[in-house]
């Protein structure tokens, strides 16, 4: 990648509903080479997909929460399943220590809640923490330059 491609990541990370004229525009190559250079990057799965964000506030889900599950009382692969079933998900993260997954979910209330914690409770201990803010919410993302990843020798 160079520094084309970089520049084209934020760019896009920014604005997904980027057309290629405005990508070609800002970084004054034509529309043909900025269209190869995206097909090339999707290819390579650096560039994974485009959606729309939608806040969960803007469709009434105005609780958010983390759950901590640990102590896994089934199979990875039985508690995977049901997890990626479970519609007011938005992310569940596997994890190394004390606790095995994170939950992040967004929910209409209390009473949602208690129906998901009741689901989750077979599965294992859960701890849970409503979310007051996000300080740091998305962030644009691109690869570690070598002289990063390199730590100094000195």
């Amino acid at each position: 990648m160079d520094q084309i491609d970089l520049n084209m990541i934020k760019l896009l990370q920014l604005d997904g509903r980027m057309t290629i004229s405005e990508l070609s525009k800002k970084l004054a190559l034509s529309r043909p080479s900025v269209a190869e250079r995206l097909k090339r990057l999707q290819e390579k799965g650096i560039i994974g997909g485009f959606y729309a964000h939608v806040p969960p506030e803007a469709v009434g889900r105005k609780l958010l929460v983390m759950i901590e599950l640990s102590s896994l009382q089934v199979s990875l692969d039985e508690f995977e399943k049901m997890i990626s079933d479970e519609p007011d998900v938005l992310e569940c993260h596997k994890a190394t220590g004390h606790v095995h997954y994170y939950i992040k979910a967004a929910l209409n209330g209390t009473e949602e809640l208690t129906h998901l914690i009741e689901k989750l409770i077979p599965f294992g201990s859960t701890r849970t923490s409503i979310l007051l803010g996000s300080p740091v919410n998305r962030r644009v993302i691109l690869p570690v330059s070598e002289s990063e990843a390199t730590p100094n020798k000195f």
